[in-house]
């Protein structure tokens, strides 16, 4: 089996396969970003994604703390502030071990990597060169496409020469100082959010929604905080010029899409998270025959009852160059794993994509599994749908004096005549979130009832045992601000 691919993905179905006996090799290269950026074996997630990411947001938390450590009796000195040097050092050489580990586990299961970005020559044999130019070729019974995806730059003049995406800010040798964060998604969101935790002046621009796609109840409590929390948010804008100045500082101009207005401001930083696009080009794909979404430029799978089976019945893709799946780690991990068990172990067992939980690392955190409010009621409808809710003061907030009024805390439920009410959407914004969500959703995959999670006792006291006393609904009109224990 041959792996295009070198990320969390593709390596649980390498190794898998490996472990099962078969002869596996994987091609992994990266492209450097425009900026000039690479990193090591482990794709996006271990590299420029989920890893430093929650590292940063980590460092961002401590500093937090620290402020409130004051008001529980520690003298903590005033003015204190990060080292970009040290964090992004830290940072830097845990995913250097991490890539190291990758390369050790490939050698330990015998499964070749090489450095090489392949082609496809065809249905059979892929092509690579190495750094002299000189061609090798590899044939291979099963193909695996695992090739994820990358920042798009939009059409703004000088966004390409100036600006930078999460491919390089975990890179940065100085600090980012005054910073644009232009985008919505939780990408942006996230970055936005702790690089105002760790002290930079930060602007985020939205061009629509904020997180399209999640429940925007939830979505606009985070724009919310991350406001009362420091962070300047420019809606409904979009950027039209970026130049750099005699000083290095970058100026951009952009445009209020409602007034059609133009504002201008000068940055230290521009980045831009304004999607992601899948990596299918220069593959050859098309010379062989394997069928894209004509927008998305992802494989379209689901062929002979097989989620990840390409138009190919040799050639399967996972994780985020999937059409319509999930873009998460743990999904291509999994659906890697089970991949690799159909193939090459007599397993019929496909890959589940419903119900899948994630969390989105703002400064306070939102956990989710399942429907949103409007994905339920466009599915079923306001009278068969039935919506749980609390705001609620998490314990930690109540010396410090916290504001906590975008703590809040949604269910969900199929409101059927007869009982019991199926949960169809958990909702948690607060802290911990992703601590918290992982359990809910382990429960939502045993069918969990509205009957079953108030039946549950809490554990006291805690943020987390607020969801098993939820009680009032929407419907009801009542307030829904928790009060007391």
């Amino acid at each position: 089996m041959v792996v295009l691919g070198g990320g969390s993905g593709g390596l649980a179905c390498a190794k898998q396969a490996a472990m099962l006996g078969r002869r596996v090799a994987v091609l992994d290269n990266v492209k450097p970003s425009p900026q000039g950026t690479t990193w090591g074996l482990g794709g996006t997630c271990v590299n420029v994604g989920c890893i430093p990411k929650k590292l940063m947001h980590h460092a961002a938390t401590l500093g937090h703390s620290l402020d409130t450590a004051k008001t529980y009796g520690w003298d903590v000195p005033d003015n204190m502030s990060v080292s970009w040097e040290k964090l992004t050092a830290g940072i830097q050489n845990y995913i250097k071990s991490q890539n190291w580990g990758h390369r050790v586990q490939l050698h330990q299961r015998n499964v070749e990597y090489i450095n090489a970005k392949g082609t496809f020559l065809d249905t059979h044999t892929v092509r690579f060169s190495d750094n002299k130019g000189n061609e090798t070729f590899i044939k291979s019974k099963h193909f695996v496409l695992a090739v994820g995806m990358r920042p798009k730059y939009p059409q703004v003049l000088g966004a390409a020469r100036h600006a930078i995406t999460s491919d390089d800010l975990f890179w940065l040798s100085k600090p980012p100082g005054k910073t644009l964060v232009v985008g919505a998604s939780y990408v942006a969101l996230e970055c936005a959010g702790f690089l105002t935790g760790l002290g930079y002046d930060t602007s985020l621009m939205i061009r629509s929604i904020p997180l399209r796609g999640f429940d925007q109840q939830m979505a606009n409590l985070i724009v919310d905080h991350m406001v009362s929390s420091g962070t300047s948010v420019y809606k409904h804008c979009v950027p039209e010029v970026i130049t750099k100045d005699n000083s290095d500082k970058l100026d951009v101009t952009w445009a209020n899409t409602d007034s059609g207005t133009a504002s201008c401001d000068v940055f230290d930083t521009v980045l831009l998270a304004v999607g992601r696009e899948a990596q299918t080009q220069d593959l050859g794909l098309d010379t062989i025959g394997i069928e894209l979404d004509k927008e998305s430029h992802k494989v379209i799978g689901g062929y002979d009852g097989d989620q990840e089976k390409s138009s190919l019945d040799h050639i399967y893709a996972i994780g985020d160059v999937l059409q319509d799946k999930p873009e998460l780690t743990p999904v291509a991990i999994q659906a890697g794993k089970l991949l690799a068990n159909r193939l090459f172990n007599d397993s019929n067992q496909q890959m589940n994509y419903d119900l899948i939980p994630t969390t989105v690392f703002t400064p306070l955190e939102y956990g989710s599994v399942g429907l949103s409010e409007e994905g339920a009621l466009s599915r079923y409808g306001d009278d068969q749908i039935e919506v749980f809710h609390a705001f609620y003061k998490p314990l930690e907030y109540a010396i410090s004096g916290q504001n906590a009024d975008q703590c809040y805390i949604k269910v969900i439920a199929h409101r059927g005549i007869a009982k019991p009410c199926k949960v169809l959407g958990f909702h948690f914004l607060g802290p911990n979130a992703g601590e918290v969500t992982q359990g809910f959703a382990a429960a939502m995959q045993c069918g969990l009832t509205v009957d079953q999670l108030q039946n549950t006792v809490g554990i006291h006291p805690t943020s987390a045992e607020e969801i098993v006393k939820l009680h009032i609904t929407k419907r009801s009109g009542l307030d829904p601000v928790v009060t007391s224990c």
